[in-house]
């Protein structure tokens, strides 16, 4: 089992966009010949888009770009900028007299980090798109993951910062990769050691707060939370099988996030596959799985102080 970059997955173009001062951003995944898709939604405040038509019941068969935004629902905007660009290149659903471009979309709630009047738009979606033809994928402070932050479960001034994250792996050909915005009301802990690695922190007394201990003090936080993530894969699999993957590999989340899927979570998984290689359905989710818990790790090791948040570095 090889370790590889998302984007080596033939097909796929990555890019994202994010403005710095405003603490938001976005991230999409495109492939424009059109992937098979399937989506998990398992938080209770979700912001999406075009999920219905991942029915398995529905029309369309292929889908054209993810979008991964901050922004809460106003950032679904963006997705209207990866449209623009898929028309712009002839890419879409044909229509005889148009081609529509097949876009889904999910966000994130930042607006609480940084500036809340700023959110990504369909400008911001469109420079993604551009900057997707470069295929150089930032991790941390960039993208969907800019305003990102985790650990706010007992509220933001315990909070951490969280990021955009990524892991890929290839095994015999078997390829699976995962994109992930970690925006977790919950703890982000490391999957297989099982240590804290960002959270909920007592900044004046320097240590993650224990929250077996402190469970009266958990705070609704109407929402303002949610990751949001998607897997990209090059095994050929129908719209049931990758609704079925992104089933699975809500595992990872369960494994890197604790508490994970509350209802302040808008918790979203998205699976794209290229349809190029045989395998067996079980065996992409279990690589989903890992690939996911990893990303999220990624994401926060990768993630830089910002906004008065502290990133894992600073531990």
């Amino acid at each position: 089992m090889n370790e590889i970059k998302i984007t080596d997955i033939k097909g796929i173009q990555i890019g994202s966009c994010e403005d710095a001062k405003a603490a938001t951003g976005c991230t999409v995944i495109i492939v424009k010949d059109g992937a098979t898709a399937g989506v998990d939604v398992r938080g209770g405040a979700p912001a999406t888009r075009e999920t219905d038509l991942l029915n398995p019941k529905n029309l369309v068969s292929k889908i054209h770009a993810v979008m991964l935004s901050g922004g809460s629902a106003f950032g679904l905007d963006a997705c209207s900028g990866a449209m623009q660009y898929l028309e712009e290149k002839g890419y879409g659903f044909d229509m005889q007299v148009a081609k529509v471009p097949i876009v889904c979309g999910v966000s994130l709630f930042d607006l609480s980090v940084g500036d809340p009047d700023i959110r990504p738009d369909k400008q911001m979606g469109y420079q993604a798109c551009i900057n997707s033809e470069k295929n150089a994928i930032l991790e941390g402070n960039y993208g969907a993951g800019c305003g990102a932050s985790v650990g706010k479960i007992l509220g933001p001034q315990y909070a951490m910062k969280g990021g955009l994250g990524t892991y890929a792996m290839d095994m015999d050909n078997i390829q699976v990769g995962t994109i992930v915005a970690v925006n977790a009301c919950g703890n982000v802990i490391d999957y297989q050691s099982r240590k804290m690695l960002a959270g909920t922190y007592d900044r004046r007394q320097h240590k993650f707060i224990d929250l077996n201990m402190a469970t009266e003090h958990i705070r609704q936080t109407s929402g303002a939370n949610t990751t949001i993530g998607c897997i990209v894969t090059n095994v050929k699999l129908d719209k049931a099988q990758c609704t079925k993957v992104a089933s699975i590999a809500h595992n990872g989340y369960a494994l890197a996030i604790s508490p994970v899927h509350t209802m302040s979570d808008g918790d979203t998984i998205f699976v794209l596959s290229t349809n190029e290689v045989e395998a067996e359905v079980d065996v992409v989710g279990i690589l989903a799985t890992q690939t996911m818990a990893i990303a999220i790790n990624n994401a926060v090791k990768k993630a830089k102080s910002a906004y008065g948040l502290l990133a894992y570095e600073d531990m």
